[in-house]
């Protein structure tokens, strides 16, 4: 019998959400009915913002923000290459072209500084960005400050991928708030802090915006008299104003996600709880993870060490020995510029030399809510060991 594996990412479910999903399916709405909007405001009321539009997935929300904002033919969108490819297909699928910022290497999230000097050179060429796309990695957020200055001095507009960071807070205040953006962006997938199954959440503090997000997201079809060409025809009356996509979010979902969002603050804590159990004893043993900075407070979807390997072959062995041995060690993420798909594009790896960094070093650890502590303590030990055996084989072994 094989032993039990520890998940890097699990979802949480409570009798509480069994019971919200059950209620669902007894009643009249399946897909459109009351609990899509009572989760988009209750998203909303918990970030502070004052509008909220629920998805299928977070990538269907990052493709209508990049529409809502006006991303089409011959704009250009910049996003972190240390992501998953949603990020950056967003805005492919407008038509648009898509561009990386470097990361800053103890954080993993964009780097401002290099943010700023690729603007100064696109000002030159008059190729700066329509939009730019911070993405929070891990579950702490850019700084969004930094950014959001950037964004007034070079008229860009910002989408904060925070598929990473529902429940994190910035400068104490929830990422979401749209303080630094025109909009947020979550994912509620299993592995996610919270999760609907499927599903993602756009949130802005401008009505129009939300208008169109609400628009794109169901055909581009309106039943607002306000919105139409000509008066309404009676109350079965619709218009399809715009090209729109079957983007919405199911009843089922939505009932979900409001029940695991009463949960969320607790899943946070604990989340933060474990990581800092992991910090204590990965210092101790000289192992770096991601640094969280002091004005973030990060809803650790992802735990990451920074480790130093003489080659990439032993990062993959770890990784491999760690997965026969029962654990689930991740890489998050490959550069998106190193995929074949991206590689069509022209990307040099030299352009992003942190990132091409990071991905040597990167492993992903388990961390969610359901961990034991036998599982914590597990983690640390086999990690400890085995970058202890394959430092020293390392060390030992000529260089060719």
């Amino acid at each position: 019998m094989k032993n039990k594996v520890i998940p890097y990412g699990k979802q949480s479910i409570s009798q509480d959400d069994i019971d919200a999903v059950v209620n669902v399916l007894k009643s009249d709405w399946l897909t459109q009915g009351p609990k899509v909007p009572a989760f988009e405001h209750a998203t909303a009321n918990y970030c502070g913002a004052k509008f909220a539009c629920a998805t299928n997935s977070a990538t269907s929300a990052l493709h209508i923000a990049c529409l809502a904002l006006g991303v089409g033919e011959g704009d250009t969108v910049w996003t972190s290459p240390i992501s998953f490819v949603a990020s950056a297909n967003c805005a492919l699928y407008c038509g648009a072209k898509v561009d990386f910022v470097d990361i800053d290497l103890e954080t993993g999230n964009m780097s401002p500084l290099a943010l700023e000097q690729k603007l100064l050179e696109a000002e030159k060429t008059n190729s700066l960005p329509k939009v730019v796309i911070p993405v929070h990695l891990a579950g702490q957020s850019c700084d969004m400050q930094a950014i959001a200055n950037l964004a007034k001095k070079y008229n860009f507009k910002i989408i904060e991928d925070a598929s990473h960071a529902i429940g994190a807070k910035y400068h104490n205040k929830p990422v979401g708030c749209c303080d630094y953006s025109d909009i947020t962006v979550f994912s509620f997938h299993p592995v996610k802090i919270i999760t609907s199954a499927e599903g993602g959440m756009a949130v802005s503090n401008s009505e129009e915006i939300d208008n169109k997000l609400k628009r794109l997201r169901s055909h581009g079809i309106t039943n607002n008299p306000d919105e139409m060409t000509e008066p309404s025809h009676g109350p079965w009356y619709y218009q399809q104003i715009e090209l729109g996509f079957n983007y919405r979010m199911t009843e089922l979902q939505a009932a979900l996600g409001l029940s695991q969002l009463n949960q969320l603050d607790n899943f946070v804590k604990v989340r933060n709880l474990i990581a800092k159990q992991f910090d204590v004893f990965f210092t101790e043993q000289s192992m770096q993870s991601l640094l969280v900075t002091e004005e973030c407070y990060s809803s650790y979807h992802l735990y990451i060490l920074r480790l130093e390997f003489s080659n990439q072959a032993l990062q993959a062995m770890m990784i491999k020995q760690l997965r026969a041995q029962g654990i689930q060690a991740h890489l998050h993420y490959i550069p998106i510029f190193l995929q074949p798909f991206y590689q069509q594009l022209g990307f040099a790896k030299s352009t992003f030399p942190n990132a091409m960094k990071y991905y040597s070093q990167a492993i992903t650890i388990p961390l969610h809510p359901a961990l034991t502590e036998q599982e914590i303590s597990t983690v640390k030990s086999t990690v400890k060991s085995l970058y202890q055996q394959l430092s020293s084989s390392s060390k030992s072994t000529p260089s060719q």
